[in-house]
């Protein structure tokens, strides 16, 4: 007797679809799982088999062998258990023929039956819609996350023989939840650009940073407001497009970080501590690849405070995603990618004591091994670098946060509107090769822009982040053409800040 269900796996942040063959045969009673499972996986057996009888079914005191298709996929988690027990009924005439065709199964199984929430459902629902399947059974606990996987019906389930009662029609399915709205609106932000008195030069940074989508580097004094003004760069930021609200929400719930009132509307902003390891940073793990800090920034900013402080490891292993927007992690058994598309805003303080200049307390060699722990290759990938220096007692609050959004989003909607036939959409992912095709240069601004190169003995990696800078300039004084005014104001935002 054999029964089979579809279900799906979470690796890294993508669902994967399996299939759970259930086959129940004459022999001593055991039960046997196959198919490259985990530890949680092979734990299965006693939950699936203690739930069964909780539910008041039979258990087929037979040999039972449960394979995971495909074979060389490896099965991660306990969202399994669910499909290998509506397998063992289907195997042993507990469904009728067909009940489970073109239907997805997940859940984990307590011992009483109940069926309990998963990880990573979205992506595990949109696995198996991707997939062929036309109905999802899933926890009670995750139906409204499932629910924003769109032309797919979703059948909550709150213990094992609700669920057989609703397959063989004995019961109605309970209610299908709407699918959430947006987590957040824009205007309930806690902080406010306006609350930052001065810093006139680092405030136009952090605005056109957020216009271009540029890496920016404060350095400067502690208490000088670097970290207050990096803080309130999500409060000027355009909003997530749908289908990046969509893309985000998918790995965070993959990450088990869902939010709990549908899609997430704010781009994400993430701030991890400089103690954090290089696995936290950029993803990994000695057993199960996880995803890092910057894949949880995907299409939003990853905020390091204190970069010096950082492990030189880690801050090295950001220049290949910083370059690639995707992140290859390569261990012995598998080698997995993940999603790193996310703006990287850093503090710094110049020194160890961090006064710098006159007032420095450090030694020469204090200041060069400070120093080399930020290389000059990760200092290249940086668009804005501006070295703050503390505001007047007399200056005034600046321009709050709602007018400068808004020039941001018309200087984001005119580089979407110009990449519209072109794989990227805002001017820092422009790749150096196809600059010049779509940043057009009079002989003038040309000649300033190489002559600015020249003289800063810029890279061609820096001169390429110098005219896409320029660039976004532009598109915030809402001007077709690049002019030297806009090139000399990119130069002015790029100091040698250590």
């Amino acid at each position: 007797m054999l029964a089979s269900v579809r279900s799906a796996t979470l690796l890294g942040v993508d669902g994967h679809p399996v299939t759970v063959e259930v086959h129940v045969s004459q022999g001593l009673p055991s039960y046997h799982v196959v198919g490259l499972p985990d530890t949680a996986v092979r734990e299965s057996r006693e939950r699936v088999r203690a739930a069964v009888l909780s539910s008041k079914l039979e258990w087929p005191n037979r040999r039972i062998t449960v394979n995971l298709a495909p074979g060389g996929l490896r099965k991660h988690g306990a969202g399994l258990e669910l499909a290998a027990a509506l397998g063992v009924l289907g195997a042993f005439d507990g469904l009728p023929d067909g009940v489970l065709d073109e239907v997805g199964v997940l859940g984990e199984l307590g011992l009483d039956g109940s069926v309990r929430p998963v990880p990573g459902v979205l992506a595990l629902v949109d696995a198996l819609a991707r997939a062929g399947a036309r109905e999802v059974v899933v926890p009670d606990a995750n139906a409204r996350e499932a629910a924003l996987v769109p032309d797919i019906t979703i059948r909550p389930a709150r213990t094992l023989g609700e669920l057989r009662a609703s397959l063989i029609g004995l019961e109605p399915w309970p209610d299908a939840p709407a699918p959430p709205e947006p987590s957040a609106s824009e205007d309930d932000e806690e902080v406010d650009l306006g609350e930052v008195r001065g810093l006139s030069l680092a405030r136009r940074a952090l605005e056109v940073a957020a216009a271009g989508g540029h890496h920016l580097l404060f350095t400067g004094p502690p208490g000088v407001g670097k970290t207050m003004l990096a803080r309130r760069l999500p409060t000027i930021l355009p909003p997530l497009a749908r289908g990046e609200s969509l893309e985000v929400t998918r790995i965070h719930s993959a990450a088990g970080y869902a939010p709990e009132h549908g899609l997430m509307a704010r781009r994400p902003f993430r701030a991890p501590h400089h103690t954090a390891s290089t696995a936290a940073i950029v993803g990994g793990g000695s057993r199960r690849l996880t995803p890092g800090e910057v894949t949880l920034a995907h299409r939003g900013t990853l905020f390091m405070d204190e970069l010096g402080e950082f492990p030189p490891t880690a801050l090295e292993a950001l220049r290949q995603p910083l370059e690639e927007r995707v992140v290859r992690i390569a261990r012995q058994s598998v080698t997995m990618s993940f999603p790193a598309d996310f703006q990287l805003v850093a503090c710094s303080n110049p020194c160890p004591c961090g006064l710098g200049g006159p007032l420095c307390r450090c030694g020469d060699g204090a200041r060069a091994r400070y120093r080399r722990r930020l290389s000059e290759p990760l200092l290249d990938r940086f668009d804005l670098r501006l070295a703050v220096t503390p505001p007047e007692p007399g200056d005034e609050p600046g321009e709050p946060s709602a007018p400068v959004r808004a020039r941001v989003v018309a200087a984001a909607e005119r580089q979407c509107h110009r990449y519209a036939d072109w794989p990227w959409r805002r001017n820092a992912h422009v790749p150096a090769r196809a600059l010049m095709r779509v940043v057009r240069l009079a002989p003038d601004v040309d000649a300033a822009w190489r002559g600015v190169s020249e003289a800063r003995r810029l890279t061609g990696r820096g001169a390429a982040r110098l005219l896409r800078v320029a660039r976004t300039l532009a598109d915030l004084a809402d001007e077709t053409d690049l002019s030297e005014v806009h090139v000399l104001t990119a130069a002015s935002l790029r100091d040698d800040v250590l």
